[in-house]
């Protein structure tokens, strides 16, 4: 007589299960193809348990900023309040940091480069922001020693910080010690701080180093005013890794820079999908037959990006 077979189906995991399992795939597996396998991984795919880490930072830096927008407010929207991490870059409409902010309830990690959060915006939902232990504004252009104030007397859970600057950028700045004084008088906790290509002076970086005695890295890259010997840091601050201020790497180049040549990577497979698909207020449910199979479905795979793509970035079918 042949075994009983223990195994569960795959659709019958539970939707926890399948949130974990997911939550290593990619952003495109995750809205065109999971939807399509059955009906409970369709639901669980809008559910929250795959959307509590939410990272599309290198998906985001090649998209169109109304896409963006648009993308990252549908996955909130799907996190349902349990969002644990978001990683996005180059937000630029004010509402969309509004809208992180009234979900930020279990956020610890929040990563924002080259996004414009301003003072204001920072002042208004910092005290949302207080479960948060890690974040990242470098290369945000619009906010200041006034708005990292705010983030640090609300974030006191803080150990985490990336502050980093564009080279480019810092000529010009009026008070360069602003925001080391700032972090240093709001940020006690820190153990991780990046601030390449601050024009900081010592005093001020001696500052930090004196406020914030759990500290153990410091990115100073491209910090040319800083003058602080080796013996002096062992002796002193001797568990502090410090990275810089000499500049022995090319600076790290991204697609927004000037003169990127950056390509789409053509090794990637494409689904077909329309905009109007990833509709929350629509249902999977006509899309399947009695027995839970989806009826009439064709799966096309073909080599290719095109630059020129609807929706968010992944292209028609041919």
């Amino acid at each position: 007589m042949a075994e009983e077979n223990d195994f569960r189906h795959w659709d019958e995991l539970i939707p926890d299960a399948l949130g974990l399992i997911f939550s290593k795939l990619s952003l495109q597996e995750k809205l065109t193809v999971i939807p399509r396998v059955c009906k409970s991984w369709a639901k669980a795919v809008l559910g929250p348990y795959c959307w509590q880490e939410i990272d599309i930072e290198e998906w985001s830096s090649r998209r169109q900023l109304d896409n963006v927008d648009r993308m990252l407010q549908m996955l909130i929207n799907r996190s349902g309040g349990s969002l644990r991490k978001l990683c996005v870059t180059g937000l630029h409409n004010s509402s969309i940091f509004f809208s992180i902010a009234d979900h930020a309830g279990s956020l610890q990690t929040l990563r924002l480069p080259r996004s414009n959060i301003s003072d204001a915006v920072a002042e208004q939902i910092a005290g949302r922001l207080c479960a948060v232990t890690f974040l990242d504004l470098s290369y945000c252009d619009k906010i200041s020693a006034c708005g990292l104030e705010s983030i640090g007397k609300n974030c006191k859970a803080l150990v985490g910080m990336c502050r980093n600057l564009h080279p480019l950028h810092t000529a010009g700045i009026s008070s360069p010690d602003d925001e080391a004084y700032t972090i240093a008088s709001t940020m006690p906790k820190l153990k991780h701080l990046e601030m390449a290509y601050h024009p900081l002076s010592t005093k001020s970086l001696l500052t930090i180093l004196s406020s914030c005695p759990d500290l153990e890295f410091l990115d100073l890259r491209g910090c040319g005013d800083v003058r602080l010997e080796d013996k002096f840091l062992a002796e002193k601050f001797p568990k502090l890794r410090v990275l810089g201020p000499p500049v022995r790497d090319v600076y790290e180049r991204n697609e927004w820079d000037e003169g990127s040549d950056y390509s789409y990577i053509s090794e990637d497979l494409a689904w077909d999908f329309s905009a109007d698909y990833f509709d929350d207020a629509g249902s999977f449910d006509d899309q399947w037959d009695d027995e839970g199979r989806l009826e009439g479905l064709e799966l096309r795979f073909y080599e290719g990006i095109d630059e020129d793509n609807e929706a968010f970035g992944w292209p028609p079918s041919p």
